[in-house]
């Protein structure tokens, strides 16, 4: 990776049905298990979604496609900039799943942190869903 790098992607494989775990992600509320680097709580506002992480609020959308194994975590990152993190879910041969997800590097974020953050929460995901 470059210091220009605007996102971070990675992927880890389960032995968990791809309808599984894209039954876990829809259901946003469970974020701060898997994703405590993005809200500490997370709950229905509407037709979105609701987040608090420390003192600040925000509001999300998650966009899904079933069927296609994808779930995007929608918001707006700048004034008229909408981003989040954008997860696959892909069959794996012999059973299982593979799920991949991409990050945005914030602005004068280090991109290795990103790669942490995002290699820890796939860790967790996966051992989430491991135990469904």
């Amino acid at each position: 990776m470059t210091d220009g790098d605007r996102t971070a992607s990675g992927s880890i494989e389960s032995d968990a049905a791809p309808e599984l775990v894209v039954d876990l992600l829809v259901d946003a509320s469970r974020i701060p298990e898997w994703a405590p680097a993005f809200a500490d709580t997370v709950a229905r506002d509407g037709e979105a979604w609701r987040a608090t992480m420390g003192q600040s609020e925000f509001t999300f959308s998650v966009v899904a496609v079933s069927a296609a194994g994808t779930v995007d975590f929608i918001r707006e990152l700048a004034p008229g900039q909408l981003g989040g993190a954008y997860l696959r879910v892909v069959p794996r041969p012999r059973g299982g799943c593979v799920i991949t997800m991409t990050l945005p590097v914030r602005p004068g974020t280090d991109p290795a942190a990103t790669r942490a953050t995002l290699t820890a929460e796939l860790i967790a995901l996966e051992t989430l869903v491991s135990g469904e």
